[in-house]
């Protein structure tokens, strides 16, 4: 072929390579040690950050969907679905927090994703988040708590009332029981993994003003005063924004999570710490 309609090619691909930077991808499968992991992985060059999101209880990863098309074109995302969500295989065992965290980690490696991660996490999924930036602070460039569960706040599963422990296993699936169960443990993790306050963190707190806008209240079911003060002492360097909002702030209200995931990305940017925003 002359060396012109070579040229021509290759700038055509060129062309077709760039257009499909900052493209989301549809869902697909990866496999990790033998199962299979439903994943969304694309956007922005691994070089402009990868951005990692973590689903709450019973969701799974469409729900991010709004902010995965925000960030995508700025960054590189990555959402899955846990064991036994959505097209992911399910697994036996405990669901505590530092299970989630090592599965996460082989997931992430086996997508050719290398550390450091923007780590995005949604009410339970905002307290494994916790747990992997304090385990493997080396791998984590920042931190986004959208609405998250904190440690300490979640009584034991055994604790709870018979209706309460009956109804969730007619109700909910066994890998949301079993994630259930291993709350208050990921909680005790947290405490017990020392503080990284060098990594950059926002949290998102949703109080709703609006008609129709939905708040989970998780309230301190320890009433004991030494654990209320010491989950509020967690995070003292973190960036705190109160959003008039819904519990799931990525759907009902995306633009605030994409930029507070750019904020982190590039820290110069941010500049509404403890600001009220949303509706």
């Amino acid at each position: 072929m002359p060396v012109r309609p070579l040229l021509h090619a290759a700038a055509l691909l060129a062309c077709g390579v760039a257009s499909a930077q900052g493209a989301l991808p549809a869902p697909a499968l990866l496999a990790v040690d033998h199962r299979q992991v439903e994943i969304v992985n694309g956007g922005a060059p691994v070089s402009a950050g990868t951005v990692v999101f973590e689903n709450g209880l019973r969701e799974t990863l469409d729900t991010w969907t709004p902010v995965l098309k925000a960030v995508a074109p700025r960054a590189h995302v990555f959402a899955y679905n846990r064991p036994g969500y959505g097209r992911s295989d399910a697994v036996d065992g405990a669901r505590e927090g530092a299970v989630v965290v090592e599965e996460l980690r082989r997931a992430l490696r086996a997508a050719g994703l290398p550390p450091p991660y923007v780590l995005v996490g949604h009410s339970l999924g905002g307290l494994y988040v916790q747990v992997f930036a304090r385990a493997h602070p080396d791998e984590v460039a920042g931190v986004v708590l959208v609405d998250s569960l904190y440690p300490g706040v979640i009584k034991r599963a055994q604790d709870f009332p018979l209706y309460a422990r009956v109804a969730r296993h007619v109700f909910f699936s066994g890998a949301v029981n079993r994630e259930i169960e291993g709350i208050h443990a990921t909680g005790d993790a947290v405490f017990a993994l020392p503080a990284h306050d060098e990594i950059p963190m926002i949290r998102l707190f949703n109080v709703p003003k609006s008609a129709g806008a939905v708040a989970v209240d998780f309230g301190t079911v320890d009433e004991d005063p030494a654990v209320r003060t010491r989950v509020e002492a967690l995070y003292p360097r973190a960036r705190k924004r109160v959003v008039d909002s819904d519990h799931r702030i990525q759907e009902a209200d995306p633009e605030i999570v994409a930029t507070a995931i750019d904020d982190v990305l590039r820290p110069a940017a941010g500049s509404r710490d403890e600001a009220s925003v949303g509706r």
